[in-house]
């Protein structure tokens, strides 16, 4: 079996208007690279045609695996991708691509040597954001400070949706992840620095997409909640034992 040197994971939750591009974007991008790659789209809870448009392009693309689970949860959905791949490098991609897909190689060797945790910025120097409404960085910024205070002291940006984990940090990392909703970067951040694993902020361009499935009203509370249940089990040895 060959070795998969890059994985790229997308979740995909009623995305059929999204995805057929998003693949074709990413196939492209990976055909005109020198290394054995995959595609793994996790489609879980959707209530549109996300799942048929995957296995349709799943007939069409070398390498490409789809995941069905019935439930929603973005985390639930790269957890499973990133347990399921078998790159030594594994990414994870939002399905709307608001960071350009060809952006991808400035986290991995050579151009950044064997980094075990690496994800984009919005916010580290060198970033740029276009048309991002004001709201909607106010938000982020709100989250973001209460990440910083309560579990990730350093980081600017743990929400962008665009990280590359190394293979062995996935696999000590995200079984003991339990957060299955919007939080679990968070989570997973936590664990990972709590193992001693380094992580780096990598500024990127970003372009605001207004088919965002969070919802501030709807989601912030439990987003809040969240982040006490991962200082909670931090403080309780839960991820390390």
């Amino acid at each position: 079996m060959t070795q998969v040197f890059l994985s790229i994971i997308i979740p995909a939750h009623n995305e059929e208007s999204r995805l057929p591009q998003t693949l074709e974007q990413t196939d492209a991008f990976l055909q005109s690279q020198p290394y054995a790659s995959e595609i793994i789209v996790v489609e879980n809870g959707s209530t549109d045609r996300t799942l048929a448009i995957a296995q349709d392009y799943a007939g069409r693309i070398p390498g490409l695996t789809v995941l069905h689970n019935d439930q929603p949860g973005k985390g639930r959905a790269v957890q499973a991708g990133m347990l399921t791949a078998r790159g030594e490098f594994r990414f994870c991609a939002d399905a709307d691509l608001s960071m350009p897909i060809t952006e991808v190689p400035r986290f991995l060797p050579p151009q950044l040597p064997n980094a075990p945790v690496v994800i984009a910025s919005r916010e580290a120097p060198g970033a740029v954001r276009y048309d991002e409404p004001p709201y909607r960085h106010l938000t982020g910024r709100v989250f973001n400070t209460m990440v910083r205070w309560v579990a990730l002291p350093g980081l600017q940006d743990t929400q962008c949706g665009f990280k590359c984990f190394r293979a062995d940090v996935v696999e000590r990392v995200f079984p003991r992840q339990t957060i299955m909703g919007w939080t679990f970067d968070v989570e997973v951040l936590f664990i990972a620095r709590q193992m001693g694993y380094a992580i780096t902020e990598l500024p990127v361009p970003w372009y605001y997409n207004g088919g965002s499935k969070i919802r501030v009203l709807k989601h912030s509370w439990q987003m809040f909640l969240d982040l006490l249940t991962i200082r909670r089990n931090g403080r309780q040895g839960r991820y390390t034992r």
